[in-house]
């Protein structure tokens, strides 16, 4: 009989209970009741934070960081410890990641003797809103002087154990975009006294494809439109349409270059069209950029592979690179099915490897 290891019991565990966003009562409850059991001291920030501390009397202290929400999808795996949670999966990981600092902090509480304070965060609405941002404005950090934080995350197609990043810009700044037209609806035997807020949106779209065309090639950047809807019947112009898409650069100059283009167009298709025009843009998450010093640093301490390019995915990890130095890299699944997939799975066995890797960031140097 194949033996099952703390982490995997960890991860088949949170696996079975899926929540979504801010609301995670079962997954809060679960990792409260293993963290006291492990005798940190557990308390929470606000909400469904939850954050483990072992106080080794050291000046300073270095985090680790897991992420817990889960998707709204339909799990599809046929594993054993599938989702009791109809039409909600853990099926980005997080379950894996924390695992992993649960495991990481069982290993660490039986070292007496550890260079820093070790603080566990486990952290809400990744893949919402963002749980990070609000986690350091409360201040925790400076409260606990915490000197570096750290983060994994599992990825497909990455060979299955190995740990890969890049020191610099690895993942993009993202954020979501509204355009919206309001105009004057009439049939379309008239169409001439109306004002056509579809056709609004179809040119706002346009000259937008034609600003990103005119950056270089070579410029790391996304921008695209997923969903369009305007007018209520066939024959008559639409009296109000929107179109939301998607920004995503890993410079913040291209990024916001981009956005002051589309505010441009916006109005210019306000006095061509003569519709009332508005664009909203999202907060989204900053750029994860991790510092070549601690890249560095870690490289020496634990065998991290170079990702050959930046991703265009993003990260809410990017909030505390904002706060204190963070490093985020990523932890291969090899062939497995895509994230955010009903039937995302991966090897357990490679948990192991990054409960490893932290470990040796816990023990190894000087941050």
């Amino acid at each position: 009989m194949t033996t099952v290891s703390s982490t995997a019991k960890h991860r088949r565990a949170l696996h079975r209970i899926p929540e979504l966003d801010h609301s995670l009562p079962k997954t809060k409850g679960y990792i409260e009741a293993e963290l006291t059991e492990l005798g940190c001291a557990v308390f929470s920030p606000f909400g469904c934070v939850v954050c483990g501390y072992i106080d080794r009397g050291a000046e300073h202290t270095i985090a680790f960081r897991a992420d817990m929400d889960a998707l709204p999808i339909g799990e599809k795996t046929g594993l054993s410890f599938a989702s009791e949670h109809k039409g909600c999966m853990h099926a980005c990981g997080h379950d894996g990641h924390m695992a992993m600092v649960l495991e990481l902090g069982r290993r660490l509480m039986e070292k007496n003797s550890l260079r820093y304070n070790i603080l566990l965060v486990f952290q809400p609405a990744e893949e919402t809103t963002g749980g990070a941002k609000p986690i350091c404005e409360t201040g925790l950090f400076e409260k606990y002087k915490v000197k570096a934080i750290f983060g994994l995350h599992l990825w497909p197609g990455l060979k299955a154990g190995s740990i890969a990043g890049l020191p610099g810009p690895m993942m993009a700044r993202s954020g979501e975009v509204t355009f919206t037209a309001e105009g004057r609806s009439v049939h379309l035997c008239k169409k001439e006294t109306g004002l056509d807020a579809l056709a609004a949106c179809v040119d706002f779209y346009a000259k937008a494809m034609e600003l990103d065309k005119r950056l270089p090639a070579d410029v790391c950047r996304l921008m695209g439109f997923g969903r369009m809807e305007a007018g209520s019947v066939r024959n008559a112009t639409a009296a109000s349409a929107v179109l939301e898409g998607s920004l995503r650069a890993l410079e913040d100059k291209v990024f916001f270059g981009l956005r002051n283009g589309l505010s441009d167009i916006c109005e210019n298709v306000a006095l061509s069209s003569g519709c009332k025009t508005s664009l909203r843009f999202s907060e989204g998450y900053p750029p994860v950029n991790n510092p070549l010093d601690m890249f560095d640093k870690a490289s020496k301490l634990f065998n991290i592979d170079l990702l050959p390019e930046p991703t265009m995915i993003s990260e809410d990890f990017s909030w505390y690179q904002r706060y204190i130095p963070g490093l985020f890299l990523l932890l291969g699944c090899g062939p497995a099915p895509e994230l955010h997939s009903a039937d995302f799975n991966f090897d357990e066995s490679v948990l192991e490897t990054g409960v490893s890797y932290f470990e040796a960031m816990a023990e190894g140097t000087e941050w």
